[in-house]
């Protein structure tokens, strides 16, 4: 046999040789367990290849040295339970928790396996961690936004929509963080003369009720706050909004450029890219307890001028000069 054609054939046997045997070779295949909040639709699956693409950069690849297994909770606290037993029960070296009921359902399933979450807003509050600085115990990462920030949605709505003097919120109310954000917004509403509403999210025939009920006097305006039951009904929302002619500011990028007028908010995409960063950290011998909570750093302002001449509304110069994103 000719020299070159040994070589080759040694090259397809190595080629032909599964990827976990190699990763084997140089060290143990690491094992990620991911419980999301969201339902297993587009929105909720572009986090996790998010997720999966930045461990890529940092060299944990998937088929190579790193096995991910998902499961979505769909906010459903008896899904988030079972599919966290699931989880653990594949022995996982590392968890990746997206949303408050995730983050709750893990905690109660291990307290050893290092937890990393993503979209929690309120994570000292909630208990699930001792401090932001230090967050004790298997359990850290990286918070939706802070509460101040929902005195800024009760702004843009009245710079976008001067006229509102009455505004729907819908909120979560089974989560701690909606009727925090709530609490935020009630001590902004008197200085910017708007009367509140909430309206829980976790029923859509209720919320259809309620602004149909609350668009039939004028002035309304609607403030959504972000909730996995939010990002379930999104397009009912947007739709409700649109149907009854009310200005609504959102909380995700993604709500205004499927038709809502105007989001402000963290980028949700961004925390699971972060994560990865502590994942493989963890992976390298850190603790969970030495990793602070973050908070968000890089926040969107995305109008809708579509939405916005669809309801006689005159987007403010300095408000369009201040956009990240304007959709024409």
């Amino acid at each position: 046999m000719r020299r070159r054609d040994f070589i080759k054939g040694i090259a397809g046997l190595t080629s032909a040789w599964p990827f976990t045997a190699l990763a084997q070779q140089s060290g143990r295949v690491k094992r990620i367990g991911v419980l999301s909040n969201a339902p297993a639709d587009a929105q909720g699956q572009s986090g996790v290849e998010a997720f999966q693409q930045a461990l890529r950069q940092l060299g944990w690849s998937g088929g190579s040295n790193l096995h991910i297994d998902v499961r979505w909770g769909e906010n459903d606290p008896d899904r988030a339970r079972k599919y966290a037993a699931e989880l653990m029960a594949l022995a996982p070296d590392v968890l990746l928790a997206a949303g408050t009921l995730s983050v709750i359902a893990l905690q109660k399933a291990t307290h050893a396996v290092p937890i990393v979450f993503v979209r929690v807003s309120d994570p000292v509050g909630g208990g699930l961690v001792d401090s932001l600085a230090q967050p004790g115990g298997n359990t850290t990462g990286f918070m939706n936004f802070e509460y101040n920030l929902s005195g800024k949605w009760l702004e843009l709505l009245k710079q976008v929509a001067p006229h509102v003097t009455r505004a729907i919120v819908l909120r979560d109310t089974a989560s701690p963080a909606g009727n925090a954000e709530f609490g935020a917004l009630q001590a902004a509403a008197p200085s910017l003369g708007v009367e509140l509403r909430p309206v829980d999210t976790r029923d859509r025939a209720a919320i259809e009720r309620a602004v149909a009920s609350f668009a039939s006097t004028p002035n309304g305006g609607m403030i959504v706050t972000p909730s996995a039951t939010v990002s379930g009904n999104r397009e009912v929302i947007v739709a409700f909004a649109s149907q009854h002619k009310l200005p609504a500011v959102y909380p995700y990028r993604y709500m205004v450029t499927s038709g809502g007028l105007i989001a402000y908010g963290p980028d949700p995409i961004d925390q699971y890219r972060r994560a990865a960063g502590y994942v493989d950290r963890i992976f390298k011998g850190e603790k969970p307890s030495d990793l602070p909570v973050q908070a968000p750093t890089k926040f969107d302002l995305v109008i809708n001028l579509r939405t916005a001449k669809s309801l006689d509304l005159t987007i403010p110069p300095s408000l369009l000069a201040a956009a990240n994103e304007v959709i024409e």
